[in-house]
């Protein structure tokens, strides 16, 4: 099984709700599974699975989930499946549901049951033929590289007023503005919140200088600590979560300044602290998903190391991640981003010239956050990597994301 999670972001670049995909077989190499054998587990909804297995709070704390539901999976008993509750999840179906009275039926019956639907992969011919079923729906994706979306806004506008309308696909910051100055929609969907900076600003923040500098010193051979003590005691933000962490550890011990506090943790654990706590204050004028992708990439990199043979290398895969979007937290190319803290080659490497091992690492977490399980079955016949460790991995990066937070 493999899973991830796909933000959809409101007008303010808010993550609202969370697309869950997943991936129970490859094709690849299970050939078989395309033709008639894909059926005998077509009446299961993996989605469901994973949130009873992983559990909602770590999925996310407070936001719905987008499940994606066909036209088999959909007359399961689908209460019984899943104990979340029923007002936080969205059942997702596509064009593979047909606007039959059978069908229309079970929405009905689903929703009086406090689930809720959406829809995805209507082309513009179809719309009045769903009508009783998108009647019915609280939710409808509308493809920005696929249809006129401006047309369509329209339409449901007009002739189903209470669909809340998602803009999916949408590749630039560019194109969501443009939308965004639109109106009209309520969720926004796409990579555009992760491309890459070309063109940066020329000065950064001075607090952001100060972690940049903090980041310099604790990525130093052998370290002074004291000196990344003084660094941190210039920010009210980093001095209240280092003595939070430091009380944790040591209830009965009296901190008497911040150097104290840092010596308690110790360079290996300080430093730890400060890429976590560093990166959260490095974004915290971005949008919530940068701060959340940024930690999940480092995590999730960090976790995948033995699959790798970078077991000795986790602490600088988890750099890597964090400073995969050095670029958007900072506002500058990659290059000149990365020319502001001390890294390693392999990590500039990966990140700038896509090259070394670091990168087959890289490459691979992208993907997957991305959902493309196209190329993810593609890597599994060529690296063979083995599916349960990865979903291990993805999960625990998830859990230790929501322990940081909540």
């Amino acid at each position: 099984m493999l899973a991830v999670l796909l933000p959809l972001f409101d007008e303010k670049m808010a993550v609202k709700s969370y697309s869950l995909l997943s991936r129970k077989n490859n094709i690849f190499i299970n050939p078989l599974l395309s033709t008639t054998e894909m059926f005998d587990s077509v009446g299961q909804i993996d989605g469901l699975e994973i949130v009873d297995n992983v559990g909602m709070t770590t999925l996310s704390s407070d936001k719905e989930i987008f499940i994606p539901v066909n036209s088999i999976s959909i007359f399961t008993d689908i209460k019984s499946k899943c104990r979340a509750p029923h007002q936080r999840l969205v059942l997702l179906m596509d064009n593979s549901l047909t606007p039959d009275e059978t069908y229309v039926e079970r929405i009905k019956e689903l929703k009086s049951d406090g689930y809720k639907f959406a829809i995805c992969k209507l082309k513009v011919a179809d719309f009045e033929k769903y009508r009783p079923v998108l009647t019915l729906i609280d939710y409808i994706y509308l493809d920005y590289t696929r249809i006129d979306i401006t047309k369509a806004q329209i339409y449901f506008s007009k002739c189903y007023p209470n669909i809340r309308l998602i803009a999916e696909n949408i590749q630039s910051m560019e194109d969501y503005e443009k939308l965004k100055a639109q109106g009209g929609y309520h969720f926004y969907e796409g990579p555009f919140y992760r491309i890459p900076i070309t063109k940066g600003e020329t000065e950064v923040a001075p607090l952001k200088i100060n972690y940049l500098s903090l980041l310099n010193v604790v990525n130093a051979p052998d370290y002074d600590l004291t000196k990344a003590a003084d660094i941190i005691s210039r920010d009210t933000a980093l001095v209240i979560s280092l003595l939070e962490i430091v009380n944790r550890m040591s209830r009965n011990s009296k901190i008497t300044s911040i150097r104290h506090a840092a010596a308690m943790l110790g360079q290996k654990e300080l430093k730890k602290w400060i890429t976590t706590a560093v990166a959260k204050e490095l974004c915290s004028d971005k949008p919530n998903e940068i701060t959340r992708l940024s930690l999940l990439r480092a995590k999730f990199a960090e976790n995948l190391a033995p699959s790798y043979g970078l077991a000795l290398k986790s602490d600088e895969l988890f750099l890597m991640g964090l400073f995969s979007v050095l670029d958007i937290i900072l506002s500058k190319p990659m290059e000149e981003a990365l020319q502001m803290v001390n890294v390693s080659k392999e990590i500039s490497d990966a990140l700038l010239n896509e090259k070394g091992d670091f990168y087959k690492v890289f490459y691979f977490v992208k993907m997957y956050e991305a959902g493309d399980f196209n190329e993810l079955n593609r890597l599994e016949v060529i690296d063979r990597y083995d599916v349960d460790v990865v979903y291990t991995a993805y999960k625990e990066s998830l859990k230790w994301y929501r322990d940081l937070f909540y």
